[in-house]
């Protein structure tokens, strides 16, 4: 197993934690702290609606992806910027379409060229409102995509990693198409969507499929490999394959466990609303998390995925929202039984989750 990682990466849950609230956490909040600046002055009621709300309640999804940084804080002035900057294009953009005075598809599909223009460099931010009934952002959009692609002209191997990140947001941007537009059509696009994918993923359900395309995680470390100076595309390809579709299912999966309650109040799709019950629920995300689990050891880097996988466990299964919804505690009791590392974390994220809403 070749690392791909530098050496100081962390190696056990304390070194992370620490380094993630000493060293990481303030400067991610410094960069979403500017952007909701920027946010606040865009002339638009909507898009500012919008915007402030996605930073706001989505506050925690940038500093959680900003974890990659840890495993190399000598180039987290570049990963901190270009993860925070990329899950603020993603969040503002489920919030537009979410919650959007639009269901066209055509419109949405413009909206997220954006995500697929931030990582190439080589591309000229569009017009991504041509579609949306509201466009005056001030720039906003595009100064979010102008600095992905900053950042990622600092990353010396990113031509290694870039057709497997231009994969994962390509299908990202499908699933928000998809489960976006009018209620009665997408079932039937979710599903025509996943016939196309089947047959390479066989121990999968579509919609387990469809949740992990929904994941920044595969992105987000694939950024940090490509901060590396010698990277293998081989190395690459075995990071993808462990995040998707294991990881990334796994830490959608938990988001919609957690977020059933609220989705059924407002009328939003939950692929966790599939299951037949908590038990399988808990069951099949178990599944997927032992498959990330045995994924991530192949790599040279195992210590750091896998911890990874069992923080999301912890972070997710430690939210308040839990506490309301006895399926969900029942699926929570079923997942953390065999996860020594995941009730660890539990106990550290507690308190960080409760702060971070």
């Amino acid at each position: 197993m070749s690392r791909i990682l530098p050496k100081g990466a962390p190696k056990g849950p304390l070194s992370l934690v620490y380094r993630f609230y000493r060293q990481v956490l303030p400067e991610a909040r410094v960069q979403l702290s500017a952007w909701r600046t920027f946010a606040a002055k865009i002339p638009d009621v909507e898009l500012r609606k919008q915007a402030l709300a996605s930073i706001d309640s989505k506050q925690f999804h940038c500093e959680g992806g900003s974890v990659y940084a840890t495993a190399d804080l000598v180039n987290r002035h570049v990963l901190i910027p270009l993860i925070v900057a990329f899950q603020t294009i993603s969040d503002y953009l489920d919030n537009l379409c979410d919650r959007s005075t639009s269901l066209d598809g055509q419109d949405f599909r413009q909206l997220h060229q954006s995500m697929l223009d931030a990582i190439d460099p080589s591309v000229v931010p569009a017009s991504y409102y041509e579609f949306h009934p509201e466009n005056n952002d001030n720039g906003y959009l595009n100064l979010l995509v102008r600095t992905c692609q900053t950042c990622i002209c600092l990353l010396p191997s990113y031509d290694k990693v870039k057709e497997r990140v231009k994969l994962l947001v390509g299908l990202y941007c499908d699933l928000q198409v998809y489960k976006h537009i009018d209620s009665t059509l997408r079932e039937q696009a979710l599903a025509d969507w996943w016939s196309k994918y089947k047959e390479e993923f066989p121990n999968l359900q579509w919609n387990e499929f469809s949740a992990a395309t929904g994941s920044t995680l595969g992105v987000f470390a694939l950024f940090l490999a490509a901060a590396q100076k010698e990277l293998h595309v081989e190395e690459a390809n075995e990071l993808y394959k462990a995040y998707f579709p294991y990881i990334g299912g796994v830490h959608i999966l938990l988001d919609y466990l957690i977020d059933q309650q609220e989705d059924v109040e407002g009328g939003d799709l939950n692929f966790c609303s599939y299951y037949q019950s908590p038990e399988e629920a808990a069951e099949r995300i178990g599944w997927i998390a032992e498959e990330a689990k045995q994924r991530t050891s192949i790599l040279g880097d195992y210590r750091f995925h896998g911890m990874i996988v069992e923080g999301l466990q912890a972070m997710y299964l430690s939210d308040p929202k839990v506490n309301g919804q006895r399926s969900v505690r029942i699926a929570r009791k079923i997942i953390m039984k065999h996860s020594p590392i995941s009730r660890l974390f539990f106990s550290i994220f507690s308190k960080w989750v409760r702060k971070s809403h």
